[in-house]
C-alpha cells in the first residue's frame, strides 16, 4: 500500500485579499428560482416534481435544500 505525503506550504500573508460582494443579478435569479419552484409546487407538485428538481439543482448552492417548497 502506498503512503501519501503532504507539503505544508504556509499562507502568504503579504497578499491581499480580495473583498467579496454579491452580484445583485445572481441574487436575483436565485429568487426567481424560487418562486418558481414555488409557483409549480402550489400549482401541482407530484405532476411538476421533475421540473422543481431540476431548478433545486441550481438553487443548492445559495440554499439549503431543507428550504424545499414541497414541505
Amino acid at each position: 500500500m502506498a503512503k501519501v505525503f503532504t507539503i505544508t506550504v504556509p499562507p502568504d500573508l503579504s497578499r491581499k485579499k480580495r473583498e467579496r460582494t454579491a452580484d445583485p443579478r445572481y441574487v436575483d435569479g436565485q429568487k426567481m428560482l424560487v418562486e418558481a419552484m414555488t409557483y409549480l409546487a402550489k400549482a401541482d407538485p407530484i405532476a411538476n416534481r421533475g421540473a422543481i428538481e431540476l431548478l433545486s439543482e441550481h438553487v443548492r448552492t445559495r440554499f439549503r435544500m431543507t428550504d424545499s417548497p414541497l414541505g
